[in-house]
């Protein structure tokens, strides 16, 4: 049995993620270690299972539940319940950064599933919110503009060893914006359409100032946002 275990995870041979880090990261098909450097997970325990990264797959979680009370609401409490759905995601948010420098819980795995978790949340939010709302549809494509943008250059920063440490000012000030006003939006929902227009306007002066400083942090060497990415321990 422990031979098993060894060989297929502690999963057995559905075990997808570990096969992947056997497989894929340590080098099966060929080298595939990020930039040259030896990234494959070496401790599970302090890599993957963390407070911190388990904190980040509950706001994943959160998301399809989220979609399905808000969709079918139709009574004030559905309302509430839904932006209290997103004040949760948003408090986990704030307290697994907290958490992971604390007590020394800092991963590669969870500098990329942290912001996942946010962007995938967003995306959602803002997509359920847009179809009540069009004019939400202009901030949607900023939005897939500025993430697609951070995606491509994030990945190919990744391909070549490096990466940022972690989200820039100018990024968390958009978030917690961006996620004030649209659970505002959540909570009231039977607003004026120019009080609606006027917070997409402040959500999307907010989100390209935060894409003019990621441009700047990718292109510009002199920023030294972007640092080599070191194999945890």
């Amino acid at each position: 049995m422990e031979n098993f275990r060894k060989k297929y995870g502690p999963f057995g041979r559905f075990d997808l993620i570990y096969r992947f880090n056997q497989y894929i990261i340590k080098g099966k098909y060929g080298s595939a270690y990020f930039g040259g450097k030896d990234m494959r997970i070496k401790n599970w325990k302090k890599e993957v299972w963390t407070i911190p990264n388990l904190l980040s797959l509950f706001r994943l979680a959160l998301i399809p539940v989220y979609v399905v009370i808000y969709l079918n609401a139709e009574k004030p409490a559905h309302h509430f319940l839904s932006a209290a759905i997103l004040a949760v995601s948003c408090l986990t948010d704030m307290i697994d950064g907290k958490i992971a420098r604390k007590y020394n819980m800092i991963s590669t795995l969870g500098k990329i599933l942290d912001p996942v978790a946010d962007k995938a949340t967003q995306f959602t939010l803002i997509i359920c919110l847009a179809v009540k709302y069009p004019v939400l549809w202009y901030l949607m494509a900023l939005f897939v503009v500025k993430e697609g943008f951070q995606l491509i250059a994030g990945s190919i920063s990744l391909s070549k060893g490096r990466m940022l440490d972690g989200a820039l000012l100018t990024g968390k000030i958009c978030t917690t914006i961006l996620f004030i006003s649209l659970i505002f939006l959540v909570l009231v929902p039977q607003l004026a359409e120019k009080t609606v227009t006027i917070i997409a306007i402040v959500d999307s002066l907010f989100m390209l100032v935060a894409f003019g400083d990621y441009l700047i942090a990718y292109f510009w060497k002199g920023a030294d946002k972007i640092h080599d990415l070191k194999p945890e321990e």
